[in-house]
């Protein structure tokens, strides 16, 4: 098979190097070598070779997502509630505003190499399902082994349940109401559900609305930032208010006064970061769905990080400009609403939650979109039970089944766990799983490197720095080590629960995948005397997916 790189190798996929390899798992699923057919509005074929669409075969008009679209989607999932509250836990852990913003920006480091990472795997299988694709090409031993058990934990990581709340907590304030148990739950019921029925009915409508708030949400912390260097510079109209502490952040002795020594909070404090930057891979999950993959990725997830770093130094700056120290200790307000009090006074912290709510609202809306692909993938591999289900487009052009399934986890979640140990455990069970799947993902790219994995003849079109994967690997490794330090003497994870109960959990969920796998692909076979051959079939849809057809042995 030949395929001509030399004309752009900047939008040429893989499929020249893995086709053969992978035995079209990834791509090439109507077996033709070099191309994809792709079915248009009149149901023709057209191939296409070089600018990665013709990785995957969907339909061209599910190809939705252009490069603002993606650039939206990372932005508003990295960015979420932290922005407004994470800050004054940082300098809690960190000591001094020095060292708070020295972490800032070593986050934002590991960030852009997990983005460049990301962007390799990405432009290397350009298909949406982000790491179950790089999983299931790396870790190819035992066949279909890592797909059974990347299902649970992409359930798992899928929730947004913790957000949901967080977004009705902020709309009560916003209405002026006292936050309870009955009511906060309510109104993220209601979110969920709005987000279901319009990602899974009236796509083109969803991605407008999760644009409109990624950008109404980058103004906001735009406006932020500018005020507070517009209070750092002394400009009139934009001083601290008399009734508060005046800040003195950035007197060069006072900016590291304070800091810590402790090993242990240094790392606390870091973990806090890297999670705020978490999102970056979001686009990966939803490849099929973005016109021109390979050259797309590469653009918008630099620039959607790029201006979430920015975000992240310059509102961190603008809080220490307006806000003591002192006083983002003390209170037990989040630095936001004291930036907004010391500025303009007590009357706009409604205003500061109705901001909140909104930025809540478009992280949702793009961690769900997302999530709903990779359950579809998952569909159209062939090995949940209903696959057809899942993987469908239909009735409404969007995978309706897959956004479903996280819905109902999702508003399970919210539900069902009672406030303390319960809801926290949920949601560090959910990072955590997260972390296991990218430090296997980030080692495995590097094994994809070595002589071992040659075969694999691993070329995309954009490589990473080695020395960036091997940094990349050891933060992941961190986030999955840091958990297991016992917390510092007189603070504690979980009220009644051992601090490594997330940990134990997210390892023990696996072993449902694995004995999942055990029962369909291993003792079912074996006892009815059959074996699994699979093939790809074309939906009604114009979506493709395996199917598997039970072979007497």
């Amino acid at each position: 098979m030949q395929v001509d790189l030399s004309s752009n190798s900047e939008r040429t996929p893989l499929i020249q190097d893995i086709s053969s390899n992978y035995n079209g798992a990834l791509n090439n699923p109507a077996g033709i070598p070099g191309k994809v057919p792709h079915t248009n509005d009149e149901d023709s074929t057209t191939f296409t070779t070089n600018d990665g669409e013709s990785f995957d075969n969907v339909p061209r008009t599910k190809r939705q997502l252009g490069l603002f679209s993606a650039i939206f989607l990372i932005f508003n999932r990295v960015i979420g509630t932290g922005i407004y509250a994470t800050p004054s836990v940082i300098l809690r852990t960190s000591g001094s505003v020095g060292v708070a913003l020295l972490m800032w920006l070593l986050g934002a480091l590991i960030a852009a190499m997990g983005t460049t990472v990301f962007i390799e795997l990405g432009t290397g299988l350009p298909r949406s399902g982000g790491e179950k694709n790089y999983l299931e090409f790396i870790y190819r031993r035992p066949e279909f082994l890592v797909t059974c058990t990347y299902s649970i934990y992409a359930v798992i990581t899928g929730s947004a349940a913790a957000n949901s709340v967080v977004f009705g907590e902020y709309v009560i304030h916003a209405l002026a109401k006292e936050p309870t148990w009955l009511n906060t739950r309510f109104v993220a019921f209601l979110c969920l559900t709005f987000i279901l029925l319009l990602h899974g009915s009236l796509l083109k409508w969803g991605l407008r609305l999760q644009n409109s708030l990624a950008m109404f949400k980058l103004l906001i912390l735009s406006a932020i930032a500018l005020c507070g260097i517009l209070s750092l510079a002394g400009v009139a109209g934009f001083a601290v208010k008399e009734d508060y502490e005046a800040p003195n952040n950035f007197q060069w002795n006072k900016m590291w006064e304070g800091s810590r020594g402790d090993a242990n909070a240094f790392v606390t404090g870091l973990y806090n970061v890297i999670w705020s930057f978490v999102g970056y891979s979001t686009a990966n999950y939803a490849l099929s769905e973005v016109r021109d993959p390979v050259r797309t990725i590469k653009r918008a997830a630099p620039m959607a990080m790029s201006a979430v770093t920015l975000v992240y130094i310059f509102v961190n700056i603008a809080y220490f400009a307006v806000v003591s120290k002192n006083d983002i200790l003390s209170s037990k307000r989040i630095v936001a609403a004291l930036f907004f009090r010391n500025l303009f006074g007590e009357g706009t912290e409604r205003a500061l939650s109705v901001f909140i709510a909104f930025s809540t609202l478009g992280n949702l809306l793009s961690g769900q979109f997302s999530q709903g692909r990779v359950v579809q993938e998952l569909g159209r591999e062939g090995l949940l039970p209903f696959s057809g289900f899942f993987a469908s487009n239909k009735p409404f052009g969007a995978p309706l089944a897959g956004l479903f399934t996280q819905y109902v986890v999702s508003v399970a979640f919210v539900i069902l766990p009672p406030p303390g140990d319960a809801y926290l455990f949920m949601i560090s069970l959910s990072s955590y799983c997260a972390a296991l799947i990218n430090t296997l993902v980030s080692f495995g790219l590097l094994l994809l490197y070595t002589s071992y994995l040659r075969a694999y003849a691993w070329k995309p079109p954009f490589r990473a720095p080695k020395l960036v994967v091997v940094l990349f690997a050891i933060s992941n490794l961190f986030l999955v080590i840091v958990p297991l330090i016992p917390p510092a003497s007189g603070s504690r994870t979980y009220e009644h629960l051992p601090y490594w109960s997330h940990v134990l959990v997210a390892f023990s969920v696996s072993m449902v995948g694995i004995g999942y796998w055990f029962f369909w692909v291993k003792w079912l076979p074996r006892k009815k005397g059959y074996k699994l051959a699979r093939e790809w079939v074309l939906q009604d849809d114009g979506v493709s997916r395996c199917v598997y057809r039970k072979i007497p042995s």
